[in-house]
């Protein structure tokens, strides 16, 4: 593939929306030009691309548009799936997909609030919110109790989509966390945490500024 017909991704490093979308693009191997933006300063570039002006966004060969993660994470995996995560040893991706939307809906509106709740006017007890969002982390904690990832011997979809958003709440009292009684949800993470892939989704790149060279991802 041509430098000028290269997908184009639009990233944050700290994004777990982000970071999902490159997990999936690493393993997949597709690649394309990754472009770490500024959320203070978007591009023009970006804002052309997708009006929104959040990340990621990937901007396809044909000009076609991709705005939310999990789009690309699909987007990507269909093209080239070498570690079977759309194909899972058990359940299926429709069950997979539901976790995640379970991940994306009710998880992220309590995580927000409990990790940042100077964000919202009517949070008064952040903690209520951490309580409400541990109740999907217990069902994930009692998925972990029959295998080693959410469905089955192998990293899916499930895993690498859903672990972004529990380090994000990990990260936010690690002393608390630490102290749960999920001691499969904590092997589980610190596992994917301290994985070469999620390593590598992690690489630190310079803001990117248009004019400049293209930066490859993955990595060549």
């Amino acid at each position: 593939m041509s430098a000028v017909s290269l997908p184009t991704l639009y990233s944050f490093r700290r994004c777990p929306y982000a970071m999902r979308a490159r997990l999936a693009l690493l393993v997949s191997g597709v690649q394309c030009e990754i472009r770490e933006i500024v959320l203070r300063n978007k591009p023009a570039a970006l804002l052309a691309a997708s009006p929104k002006g959040t990340v990621p966004v990937m901007v396809c060969a044909d000009g076609s548009v991709l705005e939310q993660s999990l789009d690309i994470m699909l987007w990507a995996l269909q093209q080239h799936d070498p570690e079977a995560w759309l194909t899972p040893q058990s359940g299926s991706l429709a069950e997979m997909l539901t976790l995640i939307a379970q991940c994306d809906s009710d998880f992220k509106f309590n995580l927000d609030r409990y990790k940042y709740p100077e964000r919202y006017t009517d949070v008064t007890t952040p903690d209520s919110y951490r309580a409400s969002a541990s109740q999907f982390l217990m069902l994930l904690e009692q998925r972990l109790e029959q295998a080693t990832y959410l469905y089955g011997k192998h990293r899916t979809l499930a895993d690498m989509a859903i672990a972004p958003f529990v380090r994000q709440f990990a990260h936010t009292d690690k002393v608390w966390f630490a102290k749960q009684a999920w001691p499969k949800l904590q092997a589980w993470l610190l596992e994917i945490l301290e994985s070469a892939i999620y390593e590598t989704a992690m690489t630190r790149y310079t803001p990117w500024q248009d004019g400049q060279a293209i930066t490859y991802f993955p990595p060549q």
